[in-house]
């Protein structure tokens, strides 16, 4: 069987792996302090254009999620999310679980509008006496690439920062698949736009060719304070952080991170024009790693005996929309064999 299921089936980059090896025995001081932390570290500020922010190495995408939003919302805030976002559907709860309401707005496509935002915050605060009473909204959180593999542009990141900043409410973004998005074709989105625009935001890594680990990159220093506390306290800080700083320094070490991300989109294009050729209708309009075919149950049974991809929502009673998934290590020839298959399903 061949997996476009996730982008985290594999282990990690040959260069990753190599890299561990080579510096097993070293011995480095703990929890983020070693010089590869400082680095790696150092390596994405010059990248982010933006030399006083503040990086720091987490182990997975939950624990980096719960970390940020816990760290900024007060007892009362909750943070605004579309519904079809991974904090609302994806993480058991864990938001909730620190005692933080998700806030959701409905969306089409995985995004957020600045105007349903702002809707959103002016209902809130023209709400009197009842405000007491409701969840006031703390922050905002996105992600980019969206569930749905979807891009924002940069106009709308400009959108959706300036009404964060007039409702004074932090901007986080979730970049746990940042890689598949800084490197989708006609992106006008940066990592410098990203520093520039969000208050706070994180460069995936367990989803783009790490074994583990994301690193947040934070631009408001008015959010930094007792940061590491934090991450001690909800379970992602590592004491061996010396692994997570190696495995960014080798993945930002001659242009590697975005070789291979850019490789995986382009692989997940020729899968999204083999369904269109074919007639086969998608779920959405995915530039990035992710793609949605809505196919007929004959369809899918066909491809069950040769692929393993991610069932995502119901379109029909004899329709599915699933997904399937490439990633840094996705074969050549198994994109060969999927497009061929695809040629041949009835339709």
């Amino acid at each position: 069987m061949i997996c476009f299921q996730c982008d985290y089936a594999e282990g990690c980059h040959p260069s990753i792996l190599n890299a561990l090896t080579r510096t097993n025995f070293e011995q480095t001081s703990g929890y983020g302090t070693d010089d590869y932390c400082a680095t790696a570290a150092k390596k994405l500020k010059e990248l982010c254009q933006a030399p006083d922010s503040e990086v720091h190495f987490l182990v997975g995408g939950t624990q980096t999620n719960r970390t940020v939003i816990s760290s900024i919302l007060r007892p009362w805030q909750g943070v605004i999310s579309a519904d079809s976002g991974h904090i609302a559907m994806h993480e058991t709860g864990a938001i909730e679980a620190s005692g933080h309401k998700v806030l959701t707005i409905p969306s089409q496509d995985g995004t957020l509008s600045a105007t349903a935002i702002a809707s959103l915050c002016e209902s809130y605060f023209t709400s009197g006496t009842q405000q007491e009473h409701i969840v006031q909204p703390g922050m905002v959180y996105i992600s980019h690439p969206t569930e749905n593999g979807t891009l924002y542009t940069k106009r709308q990141l400009e959108d959706i920062s300036a009404v964060c900043r007039q409702y004074r409410l932090p901007l986080f973004l979730d970049g746990a698949r940042l890689g598949y998005g800084l490197t989708a074709q006609n992106t006008d989105v940066t990592l410098p736009l990203l520093a520039e625009l969000c208050d706070v935001f994180y460069v995936g890594g367990t989803k783009c060719g790490a074994l583990f680990g994301e690193a947040v990159i934070i631009s408001n220093p008015a959010l930094t304070v007792g940061f590491r506390n934090m991450i001690k306290q909800t379970g992602g800080l590592l004491a061996k952080g010396r692994l997570l700083g190696l495995q960014f320094d080798t993945l930002f070490t001659d242009n590697l991170y975005f070789d291979i991300c850019r490789h995986a989109v382009e692989q997940a294009l020729q899968i999204r024009t083999a369904f269109e050729e074919k007639g086969i209708p998608l779920f959405m309009h995915s530039p990035t790693n992710q793609q949605f075919p809505i196919l007929t149950l004959a369809q899918r049974e066909a491809l069950d005996t040769q692929f393993v991809c991610e069932f995502w929502e119901p379109a029909s009673d004899d329709r599915q929309v699933v997904r399937f998934c490439t990633s840094w290590a996705t074969r050549d020839e198994d994109i060969a064999t999927l497009i061929s298959a695809i040629h041949a399903l009835e339709v």
